[in-house]
C-alpha cells in the first residue's frame, strides 16, 4: 500500500484487524457522548455529534445504542471524558499520533507508553511529531460511488481541498473548519459517506521497506487500537505493496 492509497496506512489496517464489535461500539458511543456533552444533543444543531452519529450508523450501530449514548451526556453523575493526544515514534522512525478519550489520564498514559515501549517505539513529548502533520478534515467514500472524475467534481463543487482515489475507495481532504459543510454538500451529490472526521495528514511520508519493521509497526498500531481509551491512531508510514503482500 503505497502513495495513492494512504488512508488505510495512515489510520489503521481495516482488513488485518477484525475488531470486536462490542469494543468498536464502545468507542463510537464514547465519541457520541462527548460530542453531545460539548454542544446540543441534536445532531442537526451539533456538527461534531452529526459526524459521530453518521460514523456509528456506517458501522451498523443500532439506533437504540446511539440514542443511549446521546442521553448519557445529559445524565447526572455520568463519566467525564477528556480529549488527550499522545505523540511518539514507531519502528523505523515513523511518526505516530494517538487520540484518546479518557476518564483517567494516568491509566491511559501508562497504557499508551507501554504499547510503544513493547513494540519498538517510544512515546515523545507533546508536539514531538505533530509539526510534521496538518490538521484537516477527512471524508471517505467506497469505490462503488463512482470513478475519480465523478468524486473529484463533487468534491470540487463542495469546497474540498484534495481527493485521493484508489481501488480501496476515495479520500476527500478538507480544511479543518470546513469538514461539516463539505461533508453535507457531498452527501447531497454522492450520498452518505463511509466516514467524516478530523484527521492528521502527514506532510512527508516515511517509507517502511523492511518486512520485520512493518510487522512490528502493525503490532504497535494493533496494541494501541485495542485500548478502550484510544479513539484513533495516525501515522506517516507508507508501506509498499510488495511488503504488504508478504504480511498477508
Amino acid at each position: 500500500m503505497a502513495g495513492h492509497s494512504k488512508f488505510k496506512n495512515i489510520m489503521h489496517r481495516k482488513g488485518a484487524q477484525d475488531k470486536k464489535r462490542s469494543a468498536m461500539f464502545s468507542k463510537l458511543s464514547r465519541e457520541i457522548t462527548v460530542a453531545a456533552k460539548m454542544g446540543m444533543p441534536d445532531p442537526d444543531m451539533n456538527p461534531r455529534l452529526r459526524l459521530a452519529v453518521n460514523a456509528a450508523k456506517a458501522q451498523s450501530m443500532p439506533k437504540d445504542n446511539i440514542q443511549r449514548a446521546i442521553d448519557k451526556a445529559a445524565a447526572a453523575g455520568g463519566e467525564n471524558y477528556e480529549e488527550v493526544r499522545y505523540e511518539g515514534y514507531g519502528p523505523g522512525g515513523t511518526a505516530i499520533i494517538v487520540e484518546a478519550l479518557t476518564d483517567n489520564r494516568n491509566r491511559t498514559a501508562t497504557n499508551v507508553r507501554t504499547a510503544f515501549s513493547k513494540n519498538g517505539g517510544n512515546l515523545g513529548a507533546s508536539g514531538a511529531v505533530s509539526h510534521g502533520f496538518n490538521r484537516m478534515g477527512l471524508i471517505t467514500y467506497p469505490a462503488s460511488v463512482g470513478d475519480h472524475d465523478k468524486v473529484f467534481e463533487a468534491a470540487l463543487e463542495a469546497g474540498a481541498e484534495d481527493v485521493e482515489s484508489s481501488e480501496d475507495g476515495h479520500e476527500i481532504w478538507t480544511a479543518q473548519d470546513g469538514l461539516h459543510e463539505v461533508a453535507k454538500a457531498m452527501e447531497a451529490s454522492l450520498g452518505e459517506a463511509e466516514s467524516a472526521k478530523l484527521a492528521w495528514k502527514p506532510t512527508l511520508m516515511s517509507e517502511v521497506t523492511d518486512e520485520q519493521t512493518a510487522t512490528t509497526l502493525f503490532k504497535l498500531i494493533d496494541a494501541l487500537d485495542d485500548d478502550d481509551d484510544v479513539q484513533t491512531v495516525w501515522g506517516n508510514y507508507d508501506i509498499p505493496d510488495d511488503i504488504m503482500a508478504k504480511l498477508g
